[in-house]
C-alpha cells in the first residue's frame, strides 16, 4: 500500500516539475518582452504629445472645420466601447479587469435606456461578450501582444466610419495604461468626437486646455491643417492605447507566471515531504515484517529442536522399563 502511494506521489511530483518548467519559461519570455514593449511605449509618447499639442493649438488658433469628428451630438443615444484585452490567457487578472470595466459601462447604459456596441480587441474579450449575448461589432484579434500602426489604422478607420455614419454618437477606449512593471491601471477615455476635454488627455504628459501655447503661423489655414490631422490624431490615440495594453499584458503575464512557478516549487516541497514520509513508513513496515518473520522463524526452529529430544527421552525410559521386566 505504501509503495503504491509512493509511486503516485512520484508521478505527481514529475507532473508538477514539468509544469514548473513551462511557467518558468513563460515568465522569462514575458520579462524579455516587457523591455521591448516599454521601449515602444516611450518611443510613441513624443509623437502622441506633439500631435495632441498641434491639434490643441490649431483649435485655439481659430481653426474651424466642418469635419464630422468635431461635430458633437446633442443627445448621446449609442456609445461604442473599444475594449482592448489579450488574445491569450495565463496573464492573471488582466482580461478580467477590462471585461469588468467595459461590462460596467454597458450595464450603466442599459439602465439609462441607451444603446451600446462593444468593439472587442482581443480574442478573450470577444468570446466573453459573445458568450453572454452582448451586442458586439467588428472584432480585431491576433496582435494583442505586438500591435502595429497598421492595426491601429484599421481600428481607427472603423470607429471613424461608425461615428461619421451616425451609427454611434460617441466612441470610448477601455484599456490598461502601463505606468511601470509593477503598476498598471484600467482607464476609460473618450476618443471621438474630438472636444477640448478629449484632446487634453493623453498617455504621455497630459495636455491642458489652459496651458500656454506658442504663437504659430499656419500655412495653409488652420482649418485645412486640422481637417488633415484629425484622422492621424485618432490613429495616434488608438496606437498609444494598443502599446500600453500590450506592455500591461506582458507585465501581468510575468507576475502570473512567477506566482505559478513559486506555487509549483512549494507544491513540490510538500509532495516530496509527504513522499519521504510514506517511504519511511514503508521502510519501517518492511523492517518490522522482516523482524517479525525472523522471530517467528526462530521460534519454529526452537520448537522443532525441542520435540525430538523429548521423544528420545521417552524411548530411553521405555527401554529401561522393558529391560527390568522379567
Amino acid at each position: 500500500m505504501a509503495g503504491g502511494q509512493e509511486r503516485i506521489l512520484r508521478g505527481r511530483i514529475r507532473s508538477v516539475q514539468a509544469t514548473k518548467k513551462i511557467t518558468r519559461a513563460k515568465e522569462l519570455i514575458a520579462a524579455s518582452r516587457i523591455v521591448k514593449a516599454q521601449h515602444r511605449v516611450r518611443a510613441a509618447v513624443p509623437y502622441s504629445e506633439k500631435i495632441t499639442e498641434v491639434v490643441r493649438d490649431l483649435a485655439a488658433g481659430g481653426g474651424s472645420t466642418d469635419s464630422p469628428l468635431l461635430a458633437g451630438r446633442d443627445e448621446i443615444r449609442t456609445t461604442a466601447y473599444v475594449a482592448i484585452a489579450a488574445d491569450r490567457g495565463l496573464c492573471g487578472g488582466y482580461n478580467a479587469g477590462i471585461q469588468r470595466a467595459a461590462e460596467g459601462e454597458v450595464k450603466a447604459d442599459v439602465l439609462a435606456g441607451k444603446a451600446y456596441v462593444v468593439i472587442p480587441v482581443g480574442k478573450k474579450i470577444q468570446r466573453y461578450f459573445r458568450f453572454r449575448g452582448y451586442s458586439i461589432g467588428e472584432s480585431f484579434t491576433g496582435f494583442s501582444d505586438n500591435p502595429s500602426i497598421e492595426d491601429a489604422k484599421r481600428i481607427s478607420a472603423h470607429v471613424i466610419e461608425l461615428f461619421t455614419s451616425g451609427a454611434v454618437d460617441r466612441v470610448e477606449l477601455v484599456y490598461t495604461r502601463f505606468i511601470s512593471v509593477g503598476t498598471q491601471e484600467i482607464v476609460l477615455r473618450p476618443l471621438v468626437p474630438l472636444t477640448a476635454e478629449t484632446v487634453a488627455g493623453g498617455d504621455g504628459k497630459a495636455g491642458s486646455a489652459d496651458a500656454p501655447s506658442g504663437d504659430y503661423e499656419f500655412e495653409p489655414d488652420p482649418g485645412t491643417i486640422l481637417e488633415t490631422l484629425l484622422p492621424s490624431y485618432v490613429e495616434a490615440r488608438v496606437y498609444a492605447a494598443l502599446l500600453n495594453a500590450a506592455a500591461s499584458e506582458h507585465a501581468f503575464s510575468q507576475r502570473a507566471m512567477k506566482a505559478a512557478t513559486d506555487n509549483a516549487e512549494e507544491l513540490i516541497k510538500n509532495l516530496s515531504r509527504v513522499m519521504n514520509r510514506a517511504r519511511q513508513d514503508a521502510i519501517t513496515t518492511e523492517i518490522m515484517e522482516i523482524v517479525g518473520g525472523a522471530e517467528a522463524l526462530g521460534g519454529e526452529k526452537g520448537a522443532a529442536k525441542a520435540r525430538p529430544l523429548h521423544r528420545a527421552t521417552n524411548g530411553n525410559e521405555a527401554m529401561s522399563t522393558g529391560g527390568s521386566t522379567p
